[in-house]
């Protein structure tokens, strides 16, 4: 509270980290940026009976497992994987959506294999 005004803030604490860098995989490199990563799942989720909040807590799940390898660089290979085995467990919809991209899927019949292997471990 501010002792002149007597109005009230509220502060948030974000633990400092070190810049992380991602290599893409045209070997360019470029800064972490979490809003890539959403934008990607909110494609992949979207009209699937997903919330908000379930989108939310699979992004920062990600996060964490990225900020705990506690590299300076990572392949975005290991993050598209990490997303991947999220939206895996999350919602199969979803899942197949990112991967049909993320793997870049050439022909219907790498599509019908990785739709296949969705249902064998569901």
């Amino acid at each position: 509270m501010c002792d002149e005004c007597g109005k009230r803030f509220t502060t948030y604490e974000k633990v400092e980290t070190i810049p992380l860098i991602i290599i893409k995989k045209d070997n360019n490199r470029e800064a972490y940026d979490r809003s890539k990563i959403e934008a990607g799942v909110l494609r992949a989720c979207h009209k699937r009976p997903i919330s908000a909040a379930q989108i939310n807590q699979l992004i920062d799940e990600v996060e964490t497992e990225i900020f705990n390898m506690e590299e300076k660089e990572i392949p975005s290979q290991v993050i598209g994987e990490l997303v991947m085995n999220k939206l895996k467990d999350l919602e199969a919809v979803a899942y197949v959506r990112f991967a049909s991209v993320y793997r870049e899927f050439k022909d219907i019949n790498t599509f019908m294999d990785e739709l296949k292997s969705v249902m064998t471990t569901k």
